[in-house]
């Protein structure tokens, strides 16, 4: 009880921290914490796929979409810009809907490789529609959400990633968890068991692909611009995975806890070497996951359980 009250008021002290940073913190670490913000949000949701067993590489797909069909709405339609972040989350979730009864038959090597391709093949597609998405030239949006108010903007990437992060959460206390982890450890006693494997793959697929394109949508909105070589860049794909790795995968705090610290370790290096800094930070990367091989969270909790178990002997 002591330990459940404790968390409480930490979490409540947390959370009154992150609500009002802007009022105390300057403008690059606030920018610093948006970045991180948002590749906390793709790292959990990357990692709420992994758990169904599925390794997708889509995330930078997603993303681009969520992206163009937000500032094309607001540039092209005149919608109102949170509106078209809305807009942007029913048109990817409609997309992802309409391709998972193609592609969450594969498995293993084959679905990853699919996710990838259908990031390039939107890329494409956005390139050849040049009336509507600028083309390769890309599109500016001039009026950004909030007219570019800097604490706004926060707010509304903190609470897309609060909402990720509950989210999560929420579906490891539900029986969507227990769903998901019987197809992960194998999806032919799942079946048997009555589990519906390509319902509890849809629902995550849909749900990480839609928390993927808002992300992009809200990308967009901030800086303004939306190009082929930005809206589609690995980056988005690599730098979360990366996090959710780290961190430890099959659990909510670790991709926090792997964005955190790979997110300040990524600005530190940018800083001090920029011409060299993704190197060093591709052998950090490395050398945790080497010597972590569960992650610095999950590290962490096996080493509380075995103190508790130790305690209790």
């Amino acid at each position: 009880m002591k330990n459940r009250i404790g968390l409480t008021i930490a979490v409540a002290g947390l959370l009154s921290i992150m609500i009002s940073l802007p009022y105390y913190s300057g403008a690059y670490f606030l920018s610093v914490t948006m970045t991180i913000l948002l590749n906390m949000t793709l790292a959990v949701s990357w990692d709420m796929m992994l758990r169904t067993g599925q390794l997708s590489f889509g995330i930078a797909g997603f993303f681009g979409i969520g992206s163009y069909v937000s500032i094309v709405a607001v540039s092209n339609f005149g919608v109102n810009n949170v509106v078209s972040i809305f807009l942007a989350a029913a048109f990817v979730a409609v997309i992802a809907l309409a391709l998972a009864f193609a592609i969450l038959k594969l498995r293993g090597i084959y679905f990853a490789i699919t996710t990838l391709a259908l990031t390039m093949v939107f890329s494409v597609i956005v390139r050849n529609m040049p009336t509507l998405t600028g083309g390769s030239g890309g599109k500016v949006l001039y009026n950004t959400i909030f007219n570019g108010d800097t604490t706004k903007i926060y707010w509304l990437i903190l609470t897309m990633t609060l909402f990720t992060i509950f989210l999560s959460i929420a579906f490891e206390k539900t029986r969507v968890h227990y769903a998901i982890s019987s197809i992960r450890n194998d999806e032919i006693v799942a079946k048997s068991s009555g589990i519906n494997v390509f319902k509890y793959l849809t629902i995550l697929f849909v749900i990480t692909a839609m928390i993927q394109g808002v992300a992009g949508a809200i990308y967009t909105q901030q800086y303004g611009f939306a190009y082929p070589e930005t809206a589609f860049s690995l980056d988005f794909l690599m730098l979360p995975m990366a996090m959710a790795l780290v961190g430890g995968i099959y659990s909510t705090w670790g991709s926090v806890i792997g964005s955190v610290v790979l997110g300040f370790v990524a600005e530190y290096l940018r800083l001090v070497m920029p011409h060299g800094s993704k190197i060093i930070y591709g052998i950090i990367v490395i050398l945790i996951i080497m010597f972590l091989p569960k992650g610095i969270y999950g590290t962490i909790e096996n080493k509380v359980r075995a103190t508790r178990s130790g305690a209790r002997e």
